[in-house]
């Protein structure tokens, strides 16, 4: 049960999170209502075309940071499963394929969503944010078992002295 809250209960609160930014609380018109005063406050003179290409980008960039966290989550929790070790070639395309999935059903349901519109190319940048994140993974787990691999290896010549 300890596993579960710490690796894979994190995983299903972000899930959570990304569905609840698929309904109507996220939509264009919503966050436009927040981040308009905010780039007014900071260049009052913002032209319109200026804020819809922030806002357009701000949105896009949402999808690849939510997607990287949800990858990074997603890492966590399989490499702590006793029951899933693979090899990280195979986890790596394991996680990718279930960010990919939950990305095409997320779009899917923005489908049902009045003020939202499913788009293939939002699943891409999701598939991207995912892609990233996995490389932030396997970065540190490589970096980390290099340290485990050297820590181990001068103990073992320590104990020979």
């Amino acid at each position: 049960m300890r596993v579960f809250l710490k690796y894979w209960l994190p995983v299903l609160i972000w899930l959570g999170v990304i569905f609840l930014g698929s309904t109507e609380v996220m939509s264009a018109e919503q966050t436009s209502r927040f981040l308009l005063p905010f780039l007014r406050w900071l260049k009052p003179d913002i032209s319109p075309e200026t804020f819809t290409q922030i806002h357009f980008l701000v949105r896009k960039l949402g999808h690849v940071g939510e997607y990287a966290i949800l990858a990074l989550l997603l890492w966590r929790a399989v490499r702590s499963s006793p029951a899933l070790h693979m090899k990280l070639s195979i986890m790596f395309g394991a996680v990718l394929l279930a960010c990919a999935l939950f990305a095409t059903s997320d779009e899917f349901h923005q489908s049902f969503v009045k003020s939202r519109t499913p788009s293939v190319r939002d699943v891409f940048l999701d598939v991207v944010g995912a892609l990233i994140g996995l490389l932030i993974g396997a970065s540190f787990a490589h970096r980390h078992s290099k340290k485990t691999f050297t820590t181990t290896r001068s103990q073992f010549v320590d104990a020979r002295l």
